[in-house]
């Protein structure tokens, strides 16, 4: 399965965050409206991602949840004609049943291999995620260095760290 180092956290000033990610990545960023249906599993997370007028995706992830860098390993299949969000969705509620919702207005910079996400979370608020893509020759240190670096440059400290992915935080509330 490919692999990402993951770092997630709370912002506190999320201006002052896209002016440094859109520093870092030389880029005033992508803006993608994202509605996440998250499935009932065994074992991982399984969601449905459709992204406004672009594209759904059908993803399946392991990841520990913990503060800080953590391996995500991840299965995605992609899909432009509405098939996922259709046909798809219809199937899985039924097998599996649905865990809940999760929407999003999220703004991606890219920064060398790693996928730099601002996202404005509804009912959450906002938050930063690093996704550190591991080439097949690197090792999980590798992306925990990269992802800390960015971590700092970006102005994240460890007490805004968050373990838990946004399903999780919403079933809570």
């Amino acid at each position: 399965m490919p692999r990402n180092v993951e770092i997630k956290a709370r912002v506190n000033d999320v201006k002052e965050l896209h002016k440094r990610a859109a520093e870092l990545s030389s880029s005033e960023g992508t803006v993608l409206e994202q509605e996440d249906t998250f499935y009932n599993s065994p074992q991982g997370r399984l969601k449905l991602r459709v992204i406004k007028d672009t594209k759904e995706e059908l993803i399946y992830y392991e990841r520990p949840d913990k503060d800080g860098p953590k391996c995500s390993d991840y299965v995605k299949i992609e899909c432009t004609n509405g098939f996922l969000s259709g046909d798809m969705n219809k199937l899985l509620s039924r097998c599996l049943g649905q865990r809940g919702h999760v929407s999003k207005t999220r703004t991606l910079y890219l920064v060398g291999q790693t996928r730099v996400h601002v996202d404005s979370v509804d009912n959450l608020g906002d938050f930063m995620e690093l996704e550190v893509v591991l080439n097949d020759d690197q090792t999980l240190e590798e992306g925990e260095k990269i992802a800390r670096d960015l971590q700092q440059k970006l102005g994240i400290t460890e007490k805004d760290l968050c373990s838990e992915a946004y399903m999780d935080m919403i079933l809570k509330k």
